[in-house]
């Protein structure tokens, strides 16, 4: 008999659920979902699209930079507002007018080419940029600077998408280029950016000449993992002059010792995740 006090009917894997934000193991009332697990589920899509048309806070994202001796540089997309950017994704593909001039500006006065540039783009989720993008950099960039890498400015692109990079990286003569953008919000992560490296940028790579990788949040791929993974793949960018489908990311895992009070992932042997 169902219990009329509380009507939910418990799932059996309930347990599980403390390993991820996937929906599972909800339980049933009657034949729906109990109330409590439909209002969240109404609370994440809410999420996910408010992280696609909240406005990315440029101004923020370059005082953080500046804070750190970082040069950046402002740029925009040839799609002037979000509702252009959403309906035309190939606006999003290149720069304006005003920031061609303003990069090739930047560009000469730079001279001779960087090893590296990395792009600040909102993607479908400034959101984000916000949360994630300086602290991948601020993981990432001391490792560089220590190797001798030549970091160019720190372009912040408004309206962007990850192909607008292959214009930036070519004019601003990068060997390589790593574009930091915020991925389309999933129902558990609106917050999820993810990372694009492409060897010899220039306009009409495809993504079969990127290197990804996603889900870089604090529930997701942590900061110091996805830093360890991207210096991994841009030294043998480097090394082998490629990236893409040619290029395979097979960095050693970061060992991480599980802290109090954390469980576990039961997938992975104790000691990492």
């Amino acid at each position: 008999m169902t219990d009329r006090a509380n009507p939910v009917v418990a799932n059996p894997w309930s347990s599980l659920r403390r390993f991820t934000d996937a929906r599972i193991a909800l339980g049933r009332a009657g034949s729906s979902l109990p109330t409590e697990a439909h209002l969240a589920f109404q609370l994440a899509h809410a999420q996910a699209r408010d992280a696609v048309h909240l406005p990315l806070d440029a101004d923020a994202v370059a005082a953080q930079l500046h804070a750190r001796g970082l040069e950046s540089v402002r740029l925009h997309s040839a799609a002037p507002d979000r509702l252009i950017y959403l309906k035309r994704p190939d606006l999003g593909r290149r720069l304006n007018d005003n920031s061609q001039a303003l990069l090739a500006d930047r560009a000469g006065a730079l001279g001779a080419g960087v090893d590296v540039v990395f792009v600040i783009a909102d993607g479908l989720s400034a959101r984000a940029i916000h949360e994630n993008a300086i602290p991948l950099l601020d993981c990432i960039l001391p490792e560089l600077s220590s190797a001798g890498w030549r970091v160019g400015p720190i372009p912040i692109v408004t309206q962007g998408r990850v192909a607008i990079g292959d214009e930036i990286g070519e004019r601003l003569k990068a060997e390589i280029l790593v574009v930091l953008i915020g991925e389309r919000p999933g129902l558990s992560s609106p917050d999820s950016l993810g990372v694009y490296l492409t060897h010899g940028p220039r306009v009409g790579k495809t993504d079969a000449d990127r290197n990804c990788l996603s889900n870089v949040r604090v529930a997701g791929l942590s900061h110091a993992t996805a830093a360890h993974k991207l210096r991994y793949l841009l030294e043998e960018s480097r090394r082998r002059a490629l990236s893409g489908v040619s290029l395979k990311e097979d960095a050693d895992e970061v060992p991480r010792v599980v802290g109090a009070g954390e469980a576990a992932n039961f997938l992975l042997p104790t000691g990492a995740a």
